[in-house]
């Protein structure tokens, strides 16, 4: 793990002090990686438990189940999840929202607006939706359907199939756990729960290897939706070459680092990533200009409309705020999947260019959170990130397009676009300074 030290002296304790007014600002944090650090060097009081009230806690969706409840906070105080943030990081729960806002922009807009939500694969809930699913698996013979546990992470449980048979043994495991009233049985631990997709065959490779993309979307309220997009993010590669021979390798199938870096042949300094603001430059080079923006847009797309399919149902908090972990899957013909959204997405770095990424990333969270009152509430870029959705679509200046080689978006989202955070940062305090002496 790649911790705090005299390697990135920018980041020395005690560089900075703010506070709320005069007071130091107090944090708590439930993690030993890069945003304990990140929080360290921002000059801030580490509180201990029981050691008193804090003002930012990065706690671990655990202590907001068993805690947050319980606790008075002030007026000021943040914390990183919405209480129920299981609505869109937990794979069944996604995926019944995304259908339910599917059919109700069926109902109220028709067919046309609801098909801009088939950006997920075709999912069913095992094993309450067992017989359904079986039904989908005999119309289309030969499918590659891929199962997930849906409270499992990094890889676990995860296995690819194309026969009902190969799932035999699973769903014996879910009939002999299933408690019979009428039987009078000794009740048994409800079985695990999981979710079956249809296998996306046709991935986009490079290099003749599969990858995913890992996007960072900031919501600071649900109600009015407030979300933000952060420009870097990375392409996770496997490590050995794409085939349809083999659906056992896991080196092949999944992208997870926690799977890749168990091959083998990983070399952990180079790892299996790539930047966005690379990948993004690849794909112009190889299709133009305007198929890459055109796939940008439908990923916009995907940030939008996931969040809206929770958007009625979330417990909105003034306290919460969320940083979710995208993973999109790139098919062939440049049409972008949610395979997945990640309330804990790791903040552990594998690398050096890794650890500088997720730095700049949790600055610029903070700097978007605004604990020390900087900001005037209206900015549209903030470091890293742009103002994709306030409570509508959020334009983007006349002239505010800095992405280069790239037409105009018609919202202000610059994925995988030059991230001069640092400068802009230094650009925008300049401005509020100069404004306060007005």
């Amino acid at each position: 793990m790649y911790k705090n030290s005299n390697r990135y002296p920018s980041y020395r304790l005690g560089e900075r002090k703010r506070g709320i007014g005069d007071r130091v600002i107090r944090f708590k944090c439930g993690l030993q990686n890069t945003i304990y650090d990140v929080l360290r060097a921002k000059g801030w009081q580490e509180v201990k438990d029981g050691d008193g009230e804090f003002d930012f806690y990065w706690a671990d969706v655990g202590w907001m189940r068993e805690y947050f409840d319980h606790c008075y906070l002030e007026e000021h105080v943040r914390i990183n999840h919405f209480r129920n943030h299981y609505e869109l990081t937990r794979k069944n729960l996604m995926v019944k929202n995304l259908k339910r806002y599917r059919k109700q922009l069926e109902r109220e807009s028709g067919k046309l607006e609801a098909s801009k939500c088939d950006f997920f694969p075709t999912s069913f809930e095992l094993p309450s939706e067992y017989h359904i699913f079986v039904e989908e698996f005999k119309r289309t013979p030969g499918t590659i359907w891929i199962m997930k546990p849906v409270a499992k992470s990094q890889g676990k449980g995860i296995f690819l199939f194309r026969k009902l048979k190969d799932i035999t043994d699973w769903k014996k495991v879910v009939k002999n756990d299933t408690y019979r009233r009428d039987d009078r049985q000794e009740e048994k631990e409800a079985p695990e729960t999981y979710i079956v997709s249809r296998y996306i065959d046709r991935p986009y490779v490079i290099g003749g290897k599969k990858f995913d993309l890992r996007v960072y979307v900031l919501v600071n309220s649900y109600i009015p939706l407030k979300a933000w997009l952060y420009r870097s993010g990375f392409a996770r590669f496997s490590n050995t070459r794409f085939s349809l021979d083999s659906i056992d390798d896991t080196y092949v199938h999944l992208t997870n680092v926690a799977v890749q870096k168990t091959a083998p042949d990983y070399d952990p300094e180079k790892g299996c990533k790539w930047s966005l603001q690379q990948f993004r430059q690849y794909l112009i080079a190889k299709h133009g200009i305007e198929n890459v923006s055109n796939m940008f847009r439908l990923m916009d797309d995907i940030f939008i409309k996931s969040l809206h399919s929770v958007q009625k149902i979330m417990i909105n908090d003034k306290h919460c705020f969320e940083l979710y972990g995208y993973d999109i899957l790139i098919d062939v013909e440049l049409k972008p999947w949610l395979i997945e959204v990640n309330a804990s997405p790791s903040l552990t770095a594998s690398n050096d260019e890794d650890y500088n990424l997720k730095v700049g990333l949790l600055e610029d969270v903070l700097h978007v959170l605004d604990l020390e009152n900087k900001l005037t509430g209206k900015e549209k870029r903030i470091g890293g990130f742009d103002l994709m959705w306030n409570d509508g679509p959020v334009q983007v200046d006349e002239g505010g397009v800095d992405c280069i080689s790239t037409p105009t978006y018609s919202t202000n989202t610059f994925l995988g676009c030059d991230n001069d955070r640092k400068r802009q940062v230094k650009h925008l305090m300049k401005q509020l300074q100069a404004a306060r002496k007005q």
